[in-house]
């Protein structure tokens, strides 16, 4: 699974202004619901309920929200790069910068796992998150995102 299959450059925002953790994941699930066509406000529920599990802030200044909705046909991702960053309650206590939204169909089991694991090793490179918070637009990010696919494939 490539990222490219996940996100499209419509479903990346740069410099994306947020004050709170609840204000992002409103500001993502409404981007979300134009890409998805599902309803924010369900996409919002899902992400909260996923938050209140525990935390999506992985470390070092990512976070990896995501959930799954019934009425998806198949994954979708969005990804962020904030204009400053936010407290998300992460797990080292640091504020977030860079998000990848992944949102997944109920029966996406496995596929959805992958995706998380994908998304994951990709932002686990420092390198890649240097260059993701130095882009300037959101088509700097999707190349960048899309591009080390290749060079990190699984």
């Amino acid at each position: 699974m490539e990222i490219a299959d996940l996100v499209s450059v419509d479903g990346v925002v740069a410099n994306l202004k947020a004050a709170s953790k609840k204000q992002l994941l409103q500001e993502l699930a409404q981007r979300a619901a134009r890409v998805t066509g599902l309803h924010e406000r369900a996409i919002f529920h899902t992400l909260l309920e996923r938050e209140r599990l525990g935390t999506t802030g992985v470390g070092v200044g990512i976070a990896i929200p995501h959930g799954k909705l019934a009425d998806l046909d198949r994954l979708h991702g969005l990804f962020a790069q904030l204009a400053q960053p936010i407290d998300f309650e992460s797990i080292d206590d640091q504020p977030v910068d860079l998000i990848f939204l992944l949102l997944a169909p109920e029966s996406a089991g496995a596929d959805h796992l992958k995706a998380l694991a994908r998304v994951s090793r990709l932002l686990r490179d420092k390198s890649i998150c240097e260059k993701l918070r130095g882009c300037e637009s959101a088509e700097a990010i999707y190349a960048l995102l899309t591009d080390s696919t290749a060079s990190h494939a699984a």
